[in-house]
């Protein structure tokens, strides 16, 4: 195995790891319906998925509405049995671990949803440290999660990558001071996150690993 000290990786969860974007859609949907608010549509949700929850309702209902946070966990949680890891996400994990790259899960999930994630990806194994939602102040697209996770990784800006699958993942890794590879496995086109600012972009976390060895993440690549 190739060594890379002082390397770390901050990744993503929700689309980039595992398959939940559209269950989040999905859950904010039946949470606006269930408000007599039907305009606001999945497509609409979808696009502001990779957001902290507060930031995605103001963003959409134009104010604050926390009185959604306990509608839209119950509409979440009846989705849980469907959430699963992508393809060959552990293996990516254990992978870059295996290298000697600290291995930092960021994510703009709830504290509430965090062990459902981290069950279906299976990987404990191979992850150093996890920050979410709950831990910082504002959460993607303002870079808090990204900033806590580098102290937490312990490493230079410029021997960190961040990978995820949003544009709010890239505007955040920038605003942290840093880069972004990006996967297409959360539904947002590549041409979307090359303008956003992406490293890179691939099609999914098994597409990277595919290409670990020359990739950003082990030093390689652009």
């Amino acid at each position: 195995m190739s060594s890379a000290d002082g390397r770390a990786v901050l990744f993503d969860i929700d689309g980039t790891l595992v398959d939940t974007n559209y269950l989040h859609a999905l859950a904010w949907r039946r949470v606006f319906l269930g408000r007599g608010e039907p305009e606001i549509t999945t497509a609409r949700i979808h696009r502001l998925v990779g957001m902290g929850s507060d930031q995605l309702v103001e963003t959409l209902c134009g104010r604050p509405r926390p009185e959604l946070k306990e509608d839209r966990a119950r509409e979440f949680d009846a989705l849980k049995g469907e959430i699963r890891a992508l393809p060959r996400a552990a293996a990516l994990l254990r992978a870059v671990h295996d290298r000697g790259v600290r291995v930092v899960l960021a994510t703009s999930a709830e504290k509430s949803d965090l062990d459902a994630l981290l069950a279906a990806l299976d990987a404990d194994d191979a992850i150093d440290a996890v920050t979410s939602a709950g831990e910082v102040e504002q959460a993607k697209p303002e870079p808090d999660i990204f900033v806590t996770a580098l102290e937490e990784a312990g490493t230079a800006p410029e021997a960190t990558v961040v990978v995820g699958d949003t544009v709010w993942d890239v505007e955040a890794a920038a605003r942290a001071g840093l880069r972004c590879v990006a996967v297409t496995s959360g539904g947002i086109c590549r041409a979307e996150l090359e303008a956003a600012g992406a490293l890179v972009v691939y099609d999914d976390v098994a597409a990277l690993l595919d290409e670990l060895e020359d990739s950003p993440l082990l030093g390689g690549g652009a």
